[in-house]
């Protein structure tokens, strides 16, 4: 990283030292750091200096095109933060910023310069959650301890110190501790449950109901902190109360996406909805018409749609023994078998028969789903799980994961050194109906208008005769941009239009408030 002050720097450290010189290396530098508005300073300089100079005044007009080109909210942050170095809270805004566009190196910059300029808690509690996001977790525990360590030191700020025993619990998560991982929530949440994420200039204020553990719609990427003002509220805790607190907000989003895990703060949600008079992006009803074992009979009837049978069995239905009750069910082939409540093929077991079945180990208390397994391998051997979301009923092509495994998932599936797949993949999401057939496209159309929501998202297969093998339909899957230098980049063109289709949506709803 090259310091702001260094790339304005006049100090001559040697005789043969070029003032313009210098300062057109360091503009170049934090171009190719992607750092155009902090490299618009040096360039002016170098430009203002020697006026006849071809080079700076090129190396000028790159600049001013990138900023052109950039997204102006996020640009006019990053001028603001170079104009005002010593701003710590400017510094920490754009640190979140680039934190939710998935930038987490410039995330990480600006939030230890907020630290250096003794924005300690704050930056210990975003350093905390950015290590957490990158899987990171030896140092968002170390940032995370550091923001109690304040806390105890007499500094305690109740929604600082619960985002670190936040990122404690997903940390103890992530590493199989599930006991610690819900006394970290436990603690978290006693503290503070409501969570006022503000965004200065913002036409109108988004409720965000969401739930302590996984299954909630990914509303950070949808509605980017710093542009949308949140009020964020965790229902497992939210007390009757708090809607005295909640202030004046245009529109309810229900981001509790998953029906199981729903279910914890079902009555909660229920008896607060009950006497809300806003609009509500998500009703709980719809979303619970999406349980992986009655998703089937929500979409019964449509063309070209192919749904595997699924049952859900409770922990006392296996207690005499899985493949004992697998069989029960009527199944007698292959079969996939995942606990309630899990996503990203966490515990996916594929058995090629009840009977395999009992030698697999699920956690105690675990109520399980049983889907029959059907073989979606694509004559050249990749298995292809295509995603589709849906905004406002309507389908937009997200992304295709191709592997040679039966559980294909597009971070797991190794693309991104093979050009061809990468190809494909593009060619989906430029025109997917070329892609997958008129057949397939009519029956998610009309998925998309069965689910009747907001916001969601279907997971399929396409069989050789053109019809969709449904994996999933729920209000979950997630979206956000692919970094915008890693192997990917090329999807944003298309995912953009959806997160701008959501956010219109939103607004739409919101302006009927």
């Amino acid at each position: 990283m090259t310091p702001i002050s260094s790339a304005i720097s006049t100090s001559p450290g040697t005789a043969a030292y070029d003032p313009v010189a210098d300062r057109i290396a360091s503009a170049r530098e934090l171009l190719q750091a992607r750092r155009a508005a902090e490299a618009l300073i040096p360039a002016q300089q170098a430009a203002a200096m020697a006026p006849a100079n071809a080079q700076a005044a090129a190396l000028l007009d790159q600049v001013q095109t990138e900023l052109a080109a950039g997204d102006p909210e996020l640009v006019k942050l990053e001028l603001t933060a170079v104009l005002n170095p010593d701003d710590g809270a400017g510094h920490l805004v754009l640190g979140e910023v680039y934190a939710a566009a998935d930038r987490p190196h410039d995330a990480e910059r600006c939030f230890k310069r907020a630290l250096a300029l003794g924005r300690i808690r704050d930056a210990h509690a975003d350093l905390a959650a950015l290590y957490l996001s990158v899987e990171m977790f030896d140092a968002a525990d170390h940032h995370a301890h550091l923001v109690l360590s304040a806390a105890d030191e007499g500094g305690d700020d109740d929604t600082l110190v619960a985002i670190a025993y936040q990122v404690l619990a997903a940390a103890c998560e992530a590493r199989g501790e599930h006991a610690q991982a819900e006394r970290r929530l436990d603690q978290a949440y006693a503290r503070q449950s409501l969570f006022r994420q503000p965004a200065p200039g913002a036409a109108f204020t988004t409720l965000v109901l969401v739930t302590r553990g996984p299954g909630n719609i990914s509303y950070a990427s949808l509605l980017p902190r710093g542009q949308f003002d949140r009020l964020v509220w965790y229902m497992e805790h939210a007390r009757p109360e708090q809607v005295a607190e909640l202030g004046s907000y245009a529109v309810v989003l229900n981001a509790i996406g998953d029906p199981d895990v729903a279910l914890a703060s079902q009555a909660t949600v229920d008896a607060f909805l009950a006497g809300c008079e806003r609009p509500v992006l998500n009703p709980p009803a719809r979303v619970e018409a999406t349980f992986r074992h009655r998703v089937g009979e929500t979409l019964a009837g449509i063309d070209d749609l192919v749904a595997p049978r699924t049952i859900r069995l409770s922990f006392d239905e296996i207690s005499d023994g899985l493949g004992a009750a697998v069989a029960r069910g009527g199944f007698d082939g292959p079969v996939i078998v995942r606990p309630t409540g899990s996503h990203g093929g966490k515990g996916l077991v594929l058995a090629d028969d009840p009977a395999a079945l009992d030698s697999v180990a699920f956690d105690d208390g675990a109520d399980l789903y049983v889907t029959a397994f059907h073989d979606y391998r694509s004559a050249d051997g990749f298995y292809r799980k295509y995603r589709m979301i849906f905004v406002d009923r309507e389908p937009y092509a997200y992304h295709l994961a191709i592997g040679p495994q039966w559980m294909v998932h597009h971070r797991s599936a190794e693309m991104a050194d093979d050009p061809s797949r990468i190809a494909e993949e593009l060619a989906f999401l430029r025109d997917p109906e070329a892609a997958i057939g008129a057949r397939a496209m009519a029956a998610l159309r009309a998925i998309g208008q069965r689910l009747d929501l907001d916001y969601g998202g279907i997971d399929f297969s396409v069989t050789e005769d053109g019809q969709v093998l449904l994996f999933e339909a729920n209000a979950t899957m997630l979206t956000h941009l692919e970094p915008a230098d890693g192997p990917f980049a090329a999807k944003n063109r298309y995912i953009e239009p959806i997160l701008r289709a959501f956010r219109d949506h939103l607004t739409t709803v919101a302006s009927r408030a």
